[in-house]
């Protein structure tokens, strides 16, 4: 089954000069983008390759396929989606901390042995975070109804994406994360049911769920447990986001208070990247919708949209997105593909930030506009300046869960979008260098102890000393 457009293609070749040549020109004919090219075997007649291709489309490869096999002395022997067979059997497993060798470790790790933790939880619950896997576990919740941007694909198709965010929250933070992919879709009933589930987490993870259904559930979550709830399609947008546009500013000199910014998108991530860009100092901030910019002169019926109304917006000014823009120092887009173009941008200020942040296909493409922008940043991994989630919330929740938080509030938002920034030192930053890479080894103890930090300081850290949890001491 092949379902993307990362794909390996196995080839048997005859073992003359000038095979391989002929089909690296049949792949680039066909626009396909080599990577690496693997030796299975090889014998005095014929050589078995690897080719791992990404295409342009999905239509191209049977095109591809039926020009490789018109070369002489090439035969396709195999091929395979890459993406699919990477998922073969989940991305995730559960490995025991304890080994258990002999009846003796089976007696401390099991009964008899674990019925003296079981006594002391009973009275002492939070030695739950020493004793058990609370200190270090996060539960990634979702209902499946806004995967990606792919729309509602219910419990079990989101549960891959939540298998990959598993993956993420331990390899850049070192916190084990289960998936819990709920099939039920009503508020209410996902509350009660995270409700139900919290007392083995020290912190719940809200993903994939549609707005406005996720402010609810995020709300009243918050008001129930004394354990951190973070959604990170808003927040951990957000602070990425953020921490991109302050760097972004730097590079165009900029001034974060007297900047006009306009949005594109009031959903779940629009509404709370508005919260922190209001805390981080923006004052002319413009939000829009579908129907354009929202103000309180046409107070919308929707809760998070009034907030929007009341809180951004000072002039009040009305219309389309493509009017407001006009004179706009930057653009953020966490909306749809095609929604300006060049001469959009065009009227904007001299060199403007632009965040064009719909995924896969961003509001503009960046190739419209290099020259006329000062800064372009997407959310995707093939262009430069990538908002990434996975750059915020590892650190978030190490930091959370190290302090013992109960709550990850706006304050802790706010220092890890400042500590993010920060990595990158102001002699380094250029136009297409205003975010660090998931890969950078410094963000997410940067992250972590902003968050920490803060949340001592605003009272919402059960423990005084930072000395790490489970080994994970950044």
């Amino acid at each position: 089954m092949i379902t993307s457009l990362n794909i390996t293609l196995q080839l048997r070749l005859a073992n003359k000069p000038g095979t391989l040549a002929k089909v690296l020109d049949a792949i680039a004919l066909e626009g396909g983008s080599l990577g690496a090219i693997d030796l299975v075997s090889a014998t005095p007649s014929f050589i078995t390759r690897d080719l791992m291709v990404r295409l342009k489309e999905k239509g191209h490869l049977n095109d591809l396929i039926q020009t490789l096999k018109r070369i002489p002395d090439v035969q396709v022997t195999h091929v395979a989606d890459r993406v699919i067979t990477r998922h073969m059997g989940g991305k995730i497993e559960v490995v025991p901390k304890r080994p258990v060798q002999n009846w003796e470790d089976l007696a401390i790790v099991y009964t008899p042995g674990v019925a003296v933790v079981s006594e002391t939880l009973a009275q002492k619950p939070d030695m739950a975070y020493k004793l058990t896997m609370k200190g270090n576990t996060v539960a990634i919740v979702t209902d499946g109804s806004a995967v990606l941007g792919l729309g509602n694909l219910g419990p079990t198709g989101a549960l891959p994406v939540m298998e990959g965010k598993a993956v993420l929250f331990k390899q850049f933070g070192g916190v084990d994360a289960v998936p819990i992919c709920l099939d039920v879709h009503e508020p209410q009933q996902i509350i009660d049911t995270v409700a139900a589930l919290a007392p083995a987490f020290g912190g719940i993870n809200l993903e994939d769920i549609a707005a406005p259904k996720c402010f609810e559930i995020e709300e009243k979550l918050k008001q129930l447990l004394d354990i951190p709830v973070f959604h990170d399609d808003q927040h951990g947008t957000a602070i990425v986001t953020v921490a991109g546009l302050i760097n972004a500013l730097k590079v165009v000199d900029k001034d974060i208070h007297s900047i006009k910014l306009v949005m594109s998108g009031a959903g779940a991530a629009g509404v709370a990247i508005a919260n922190i860009l209001i805390s981080a100092g923006v004052r002319n901030l413009i939000v829009c919708d579908r129907k354009g910019a929202i103000s309180r002169h046409n107070m919308p019926s929707e809760p998070s949209k009034q907030w929007l109304a009341e809180n951004t917006n000072p002039e009040n000014i009305q219309g389309s997105l493509k009017e407001v823009i006009a004179g706009a120092d930057a653009f953020v887009g966490v909306s749809a593909p095609g929604v300006l173009n060049r001469a959009d941008i065009q009227k904007m200020s001299p060199k403007p930030v632009v965040f064009a942040l719909a995924n896969p296909e961003p509001e503009i493409p960046p190739e419209e506009i290099y020259d006329i922008a000062g800064v372009i940043a997407t959310g995707r991994s093939d262009y430069p300046n990538q908002i990434n989630n996975a750059l915020a919330f590892p650190g978030i929740f190490r930091g959370a869960l190290n302090c013992h938080a109960t709550t990850i509030n706006d304050e802790m938002c706010l220092a890890a979008a400042y500590a993010l920034a920060g990595i990158i030192e102001e002699d380094q930053l250029t136009a297409e260098h205003i975010i660090p890479s998931v890969f950078n080894e410094k963000v997410a103890p940067a992250v972590s102890k902003a968050v920490e930090d803060v949340a001592r300081k605003t009272g919402v850290s059960r423990k005084g000393l930072h000395n790490g949890i489970n080994g994970h001491n950044f």
